[in-house]
């Protein structure tokens, strides 16, 4: 009986160890036949490059390839599309970035003014994703976004390390999702954490209206009896995208022939607060509503010696009217450099806090099959050669919103005394 017992006990020992070599070396032999199932074409560089040795990329690629524990992990195209993100990445721009088909699709919402998501526009600063600004009306509007916003997690994971492009990739979704955010709002020391829900957002880039000052929202009682029977033409402006330039056409246009038949309307607000910018043709059309056809708006300085200087080619309408402009810390890139030109010019006064300061330019390029490459391509300046990047505008008045009264627009009040006192 103990014979039979301890042969039974050897036969199952011997079938595990037969077992376990035959797994070994199946395993082994997968591995060691695992071929990447894709082939290399277009492999010839351009011949702009010069000579560029490619062999420990192919190498380390090689080894990914046959090395890496989870073949079904080994997806190509992803391998290669983060390969092209780590090389313009390496540029230390965080506005220079490759675009896969996904997020250059997203960009291209946007700038068309209809996109799912949470309605703000990101960027970096100092390695940091943080809020340029939250769109009007949007998601991330109403749920307590504010622009200067430090984003430090999202969903839970912290964001120390990512780009621009992770960080939207990340925060956009399908309309009726939820995405938590942790953000450290300015001036402040915890995380606040901010559930928004995603929805479509359609961006109105222009709206506009002229109105006494006793029927303006978001001001005192006190003021509006003050100045009660005064008038002001106040355009907001959201971004400078695909539709702005039509959108300022009419909407503009119509109340410039109001303001010019009403002689009690004081002069223009344009409202450039929480802009994150846009094309910079645009900002130059823009800023021929105000100032007399050939007057430079903007350098582009290539590097090198290289620059172009864009100019106003039509005619405006408020060229000889009183202008205040606000901005704010989420006033960037095309709403600067309406903003500067104005400054320089002495055409208008800057109301408000101090602005984003991003003076570079980048092309947008279509690179195929639903990919798209931002590179910068050249720094902006002012009409008297100022280059605002990481320090903004300064508001030639400089005033700040009460945190505690979100319902009382000081910046707004203040830019309409000023614009009643010219």
């Amino acid at each position: 009986m103990r014979v039979s017992k301890l042969q039974f006990i050897l036969v199952v020992l011997i079938s595990l160890f037969i077992g376990y070599a035959v797994g070994i070396n199946k395993v082994n032999l997968d591995w060691k036949n695992y071929k990447p199932q894709f082939s290399i074409i277009n492999k010839e560089p351009p011949s702009s490059l010069g000579t560029v040795d490619l062999s420990m990329f192919w190498n380390v690629w090689d080894r990914v390839n046959t090395l890496y524990y989870d073949k079904k992990a080994i997806d190509p195209q992803k391998m290669l599309n983060g390969a092209i993100s780590g090389l313009v990445s390496s540029l230390g721009d965080p506005y220079s970035m490759y675009l896969p088909p996904v997020a250059q699709t997203n960009f291209q919402q946007q700038m068309a003014g209809q996109f799912s998501g949470i309605g703000a526009e990101l960027g970096m600063k100092d390695k940091d994703i943080i809020v340029i600004a939250p769109l009007d009306g949007s998601p991330s509007q109403k749920a307590g976004l504010r622009a200067g916003d430090v984003v430090v997690k999202v969903d839970n994971t912290f964001t120390q390390g990512w780009d621009l492009q992770q960080a939207v990739d990340k925060i956009r979704g399908p309309k009726g999702t939820t995405v938590s955010l942790g953000v450290i709002h300015k001036d402040a020391k915890t995380v606040s954490t901010i559930s928004i829900v995603r929805d479509t957002i359609t961006v109105k880039s222009v709206f506009g209206w002229i109105k006494s000052v006793k029927d303006i929202d978001a001001i005192s009682t006190d003021f509006k009896n003050k100045y009660a029977k005064e008038k002001v033409m106040y355009v907001r402006l959201s971004q400078f995208g695909d539709a702005t330039n039509a959108d300022w056409v009419t909407i503009v246009g119509k109340l410039a022939a109001t303001l010019k038949s009403d002689k009690s309307v004081k002069g223009v607000i344009l409202d450039l607060r929480n802009n994150p910018g846009g094309y910079l043709t645009d900002a130059t059309f823009i800023a021929g509503e105000f100032l007399k056809i050939g007057t430079p708006v903007v350098t582009e300085d290539m590097g090198g010696g290289d620059t172009t200087t864009l100019s106003v080619t039509r005619q405006g309408n408020l060229i000889d009217v009183p202008l205040v402009i606000l901005i704010n810390g989420g006033s960037a890139s095309a709403s600067e450099i309406v903003s500067g030109a104005m400054q320089d010019y002495g055409k208008a006064t800057l109301v408000g806090d101090q602005s984003f300061g991003k003076g570079t330019v980048q092309q947008a390029l279509d690179m195929g099959d639903g990919a798209g490459l931002h590179v910068t391509i050249a720094k902006w300046l002012t009409p008297k050669n100022r280059w605002i990047h990481g320090k903004g505008l300064t508001p030639d008045v400089k005033v700040s919103l009460d945190p505690s009264d979100p319902s009382h627009d000081t910046q707004l009040e203040k830019a309409i005394e000023v614009l009643v006192k010219k």
